[in-house]
């Protein structure tokens, strides 16, 4: 938006030209003017807005892993999304581990590790990342631990530069103080999303998954992921690939368990995917 334009002041007008006065027998008296101060704009009685009801806070749900937890979320998408009740029905329930498998730090470290990898060599660059690790201790990966490795060391067992680049960042992000375990797990998800998404290499789509299955939120509803958005497509028949504003107004019904529902999805183009493969092997094979 430009910049307001500036009120320009009135042109000013020239004084009338003065006359000179003659002697007449006519004598004038030199008149006092006074002037009168300029009168206050009106001022009109503030009106204060409205009154409205504040927006119901939603409960905070306990995590994915406490009893319970599933079923109710099952309970609530079946009841909300006829479509979703029949992939629910056709599909085993998710689990989650009964706590959280690694502080927030190890989890983040691992999903660097992961990005855009196929599973078995994510596995086995992550065992060796271990292995670089001292043993001593329960949970090796710590700040300090990973500080100490340089970027050749975190070469030598497939990790890029530019990965070796991310793991310092965060490393050096928790060792300062400005993340730690207990900060993560406090924040929701805008602070999370603002917070993490500073470390080099972290996205939107890291924190979405960091929350799911690292702090197994129940209500995350990752929009940017190519499984959950083909799985929307699939479920409603869509046309053409949602757009994430779109995937958000679309799953508003999952709510507050959109990562279960999401869960869903990524099954859902599973089984798609499965069922594709037996198709084109039955008719290979007539």
């Amino acid at each position: 938006m430009g910049r307001p334009a500036r009120s320009r002041s009135p042109a000013t007008v020239p004084p009338p030209p003065t006359t000179e006065l003659r002697s007449t027998n006519i004598s004038f008296r030199s008149r006092k003017i006074v002037k009168t101060p300029p009168g206050k704009p009106l001022t009109t009685a503030a009106v204060a807005p409205p009154l409205t009801e504040p927006a119901p806070l939603l409960p905070v749900l306990p995590a994915l892993s406490s009893p319970g937890a599933i079923a109710a979320a099952l309970s609530h998408l079946q009841a909300a999304d006829p479509l979703l009740s029949a992939v629910i029905a056709s599909t085993e329930p998710p689990t989650f581990a009964a706590s959280p498998s690694l502080p927030a730090f190890h989890s983040l470290a691992r999903s660097i590790l992961y990005q855009q990898l196929a599973t078995a060599a994510a596995d086995a660059i992550y065992a060796r990342f271990l292995e670089l690790l001292p043993a001593a201790v329960s949970d090796g990966v710590t700040p300090a631990a990973v500080l100490a490795l340089a970027t050749a060391d975190l070469r030598t067992i497939g990790v890029s530069g530019r990965k070796a680049s991310y793991l310092h960042d965060l490393a050096t992000r928790f060792a300062a103080g400005e993340l730690s375990d207990s900060a993560v797990a406090a924040m929701d998800e805008s602070a999370l999303l603002a917070e993490l998404t500073k470390v080099k290499g972290v996205g939107e789509w890291t924190v979405h998954m960091f929350m799911i299955f690292s702090l197994q939120r129940p209500d995350v509803l990752p929009c940017g992921d190519l499984g959950v958005r083909k799985g929307v497509q699939e479920l409603y028949n869509l046309k053409t690939l949602p757009k994430p504003e779109e995937m958000a107004a679309l799953c508003e019904r999952w709510r507050p368990y959109r990562s279960v529902g999401a869960w869903y999805m990524w099954r859902l183009m599973e089984s798609k995917g499965a069922a594709a493969k037996k198709k084109k092997k039955g008719n290979a094979s007539s």
